[in-house]
């Protein structure tokens, strides 16, 4: 597949419908997010507004016709001895997987996680999802749990792999 040279820059309020696409088709069709209910544009202008306004990033990856990828991250648990330590989500519309959109949304995240002095990243990632566990691991994350069945989606059980990468 050709690689897809995307512009990356903060989400922007007219860039939620394209968010929204991209989160709703992961949700229908894929293990990459566990929850079962799609969402609306309500509820998307609630998780961004909720995001920037705790200071954490959402990036977009844009190319000539539209939003092709997003990424951000957010609190790991949410207790105070947890606050150095972030869970990062990557998510690329699905006629652009496997064509570098994810590969150019992890750098400036990472970058975003050292301006904010965290010392670790997590990635939660479904363990038949090989290509998001290599995209982690080019970015120097290293499996640290692997959990069998602790989810459920489409009528089977699903095993998280959580991955670690050091920022500070």
């Amino acid at each position: 597949m050709t690689l897809v040279l995307p512009s990356i820059r903060p989400a922007e309020e007219a860039d939620l419908p394209g968010i929204l696409a991209i989160y709703n088709d992961a949700v229908a069709n894929t293990t990459s997010i566990w929850n079962e209910t799609e969402s609306d544009l309500e509820g998307r202008h609630i998780w961004w507004r909720g995001r920037t306004a705790q200071g954490f990033p959402v990036l977009v990856a844009t190319v000539p016709d539209g939003i092709a990828g997003y990424a951000t991250f957010g609190p790991f648990r949410p207790h105070e001895g947890y606050r150095h330590t972030v869970e990062n989500s990557i998510y690329v519309r699905a006629d652009l997987r496997g064509r570098g959109i994810a590969e150019a949304l992890m750098p400036p995240l990472i970058e975003a996680a050292e301006k904010r002095g965290l010392h670790s990243m997590i990635a939660g990632i479904e363990a038949e999802n090989r290509a998001s566990i290599r995209l982690h691991e080019r970015f120097g994350f290293r499996e640290v749990a692997r959990m069998p069945e602790v989810g459920a989606k489409f009528g089977r059980w699903l095993d998280l792999v959580l991955m670690q990468r050091m920022i500070g």
